[in-house]
């Protein structure tokens, strides 16, 4: 079957629903296939076929028949119906007024009344099949270019993110089917069936258990434009994963993953509000680095925890401080990542000492601009190796270590 029948077969089922009539994508792809089984210009066999697997409601038959008989005959006009086609008194036909969505947004003719019951609803045809789904734009939209209708839509999309990391490996083991140590006690009670003859060795193997999820995000001035972004990211992430611990850090420390834990956005926004009081000052690294070093990394980074720090580099503090901390955070955790939402812009390049000071420490440098990065992310932390990579050394990194491709900078 040619791709230019199927272009007509589609626009067939797009003229019904247009006129009122449910039809599904499986119905279409149903007609397809019954298709082949008939001769496709036997017209009385084409109505048959396409009336038994599109019609599911007897109230449906009249129009179906009166739209057949117009789009036979022309079928380049699937999609912008003429109303004189359409039942003119209310009948048996149902008309579905549906508010479109925003991936289907597009160019809707003017309604016309129908002729001979003026006070009839009108019926809106649109055809759809040229139209542009925005959510693509959105996801390469830099977070400080958002609209306030951009923002809610972001926050639902942020909400299907699914946060998978790569599990740890426990000293406990269990049964497996394939493991490093011999399970003698299952195998010789499992031999006893076959009269002490050891038929099939049974092995254990190492349980596995998620790894904890610790987060610092910068809330100072140079990052107030990405704040309330990254805050609607956090109350998702803490609502997707258990063992997530989250932290905001400006010129204090503070932990906030008790006002995460509420499942309304507004409410948990506003016990954040309550809690931090240092929105949008100066920032100093090095001393809340310290200040979760000396109370909170005892705590919370056990179990080979994952810390991801969110911030542009920017610091007024003791720069020697920083650099000890980060070093000492590093040897602390896992895997110590930092999410930049500098990165993103074309053509950036860590020159702030603060940044300078960071670098040498860090395992994973990654932007984190728009939605497109926070995918990424996710998929870089579910693919992250199994074992603890070696530290580097505490000597600079250079620039040019950083790549920037596409507008995405990477180490």
């Amino acid at each position: 079957m040619s791709g230019y029948f199927l272009h007509h077969l589609i626009r067939f089922g797009r003229t019904l629903r247009a006129a009122g009539i449910p039809i599904t994508p499986g119905q279409i792809m149903a007609l397809v296939r019954a298709l082949e089984w008939i001769p496709i210009g036997d017209r009385e066999a084409f109505y048959h076929t396409a009336r038994c697997t599109l019609i599911c409601r007897r109230e449906d038959l009249e129009a179906f028949d009166r739209i057949f008989e117009w789009f036979w005959r022309n079928p380049q006009m699937g999609g912008l119906l003429p109303p004189g086609l359409l039942p003119t008194a209310p009948g048996p036909v149902r008309r579905r007024e549906s508010r479109p969505r925003p991936a289907e947004v597009g160019h809707l003719p003017s309604p016309q009344p129908q002729p001979g019951n003026p006070e009839a609803p009108p019926v809106i045809l649109a055809d759809r099949a040229m139209t542009y789904s925005p959510i693509e734009i959105l996801r390469r939209k830099q977070f400080e270019r958002f609209s306030e209708e951009e923002i809610q839509l972001a926050r639902r999309l942020m909400a299907r993110l699914r946060w998978r990391i790569h599990e740890r490996e426990t000293r406990r083991l269990r049964p497996g089917l394939k493991g490093e140590r011999l399970d003698l006690r299952r195998t010789v009670r499992r031999s006893m069936r076959h009269y002490g003859e050891w038929v099939r060795l049974l092995w254990r193997t190492r349980k596995r258990k998620p790894r904890p999820l610790v987060v610092l995000c910068d809330i100072s001035g140079s990052m107030e434009r990405y704040a309330r972004m990254f805050l609607h990211f956090l109350h998702a992430l803490s609502h997707t994963r258990r063992q997530v611990e989250t932290f905001v850090f400006g010129t204090r420390l503070t932990r906030i993953t008790r006002c995460l834990r509420h499942r309304d956005l507004d409410e948990a926004l506003r016990e954040v509000g309550k809690t931090v009081m240092d929105w949008s000052g100066g920032t100093r690294i090095g001393e809340c680095l310290h200040a979760f070093n000396r109370d909170w990394a005892r705590r919370v980074l056990g179990r080979g925890a994952v810390v991801m720090i969110i911030s542009d580099g920017w610091d007024r503090g003791d720069i020697d401080l920083l650099r000890r901390e980060m070093e000492r955070l590093q040897k602390l955790c896992y895997r110590l990542i930092w999410l930049n939402p500098l990165l993103g812009i074309p053509g950036y390049q860590p020159l702030t000492r603060g940044m300078q000071a960071a670098l040498p420490y860090i395992d994973d440098f990654l932007p984190v601009h728009n939605l497109a990065s926070l995918e990424q992310l996710a998929t870089h932390l579910e693919r992250l190796p199994p074992r603890r990579s070696a530290r580097r050394s505490g000597r600079p990194r250079p620039v040019e270590a950083l790549e920037g491709i596409n507008g995405e900078n990477r180490l």
